[in-house]
């Protein structure tokens, strides 16, 4: 093993599968993509399992596991705080970046083509980062976020480099309206040829969603133009939320 294989291998040993892959693997991947070139985003339900979230949500407090903490008033990104995980992954997080993968890098290359972007990506995610590693972008992007009573975050999208992978994926880590009230992951498109319009996501504890990082193919009479979408989360009435998003083109 290289020193660069090395450096994104799990902190924990991969073991046996526990049904996180194959949720994955048997999801109707043909109606998220049909969803994603419709509204942007699609939900996957019931991705990961309360037990699985308490896991992940728990690593928050294990500051050994991230490279930087933002708080978010401080850059006018809104309020609440994130945490940039480092390398290696906890296991958990290494699996769903490279489980997911495949299945979205085939619609990102339909995405590039119809948008007519040269980028094309590879088939595997180890591929990919390699790339981005060879480009300077070799700081991890999953991070782990958490909003308590009167938080939110900005419309915003998630570019950090040359290499940009066109869909991420937030799993919601609580349940709503036991853990929190409020705190809605909002969604807003700017079309250049008619009015926006914004989408609230309804999410429950364990629900993944897979949205467009910045803009998505429109169709028209000459072919397709690009629409821009941005993402935040409405403020938190009470209570705590926690939340994972797996961002798959690292940072420089």
């Amino acid at each position: 093993m290289n020193s660069l294989q090395s450096m994104f291998v799990g902190s924990d040993a991969i073991g046996s599968l526990d049904g996180l892959e194959n949720n994955i693997a048997v999801a109707n991947w043909t109606a998220i993509e049909t969803a994603l070139g419709l509204d942007g985003f699609a939900v996957l339900p019931s991705l990961l399992t309360p037990a699985q979230c308490d896991e992940v949500a728990t690593c928050f407090f294990q500051e050994e596991r991230f490279r930087s903490r933002i708080v978010m008033e401080r850059y006018a990104f809104g309020r609440g705080e994130y945490k940039y995980f480092s390398y290696p992954l906890p296991d958990r997080v290494e699996r769903l970046r490279q489980s997911l993968y495949p299945h979205l890098a085939p619609i990102a290359n339909r995405w590039h083509s119809a948008m007519r972007i040269e980028e094309r990506f590879p088939q595997t995610h180890a591929e990919f980062r390699e790339i981005c590693y060879t480009a300077g972008q070799q700081r991890p992007t999953p991070l782990l976020l958490r909003y308590q009573a009167n938080d939110y975050c900005c419309l915003h999208q998630d570019l950090y480099g040359e290499h940009v992978f066109p869909f991420q994926a937030i799993f919601l880590l609580n349940e709503p309206g036991r853990d929190f009230e409020g705190g809605e992951l909002l969604l807003t498109e700017s079309d250049p040829k008619k009015p926006g319009r914004a989408d609230v996501v309804p999410l429950r504890q364990g629900d993944a969603v897979v949205l467009a990082v910045n803009h998505r193919p429109m169709r028209s009479l000459r072919g397709f133009y690009r629409a821009n979408l941005r993402h935040g989360v409405s403020r938190l009435h009470w209570g705590q939320r926690h939340t994972l998003g797996i961002i798959f083109h690292d940072a420089k």
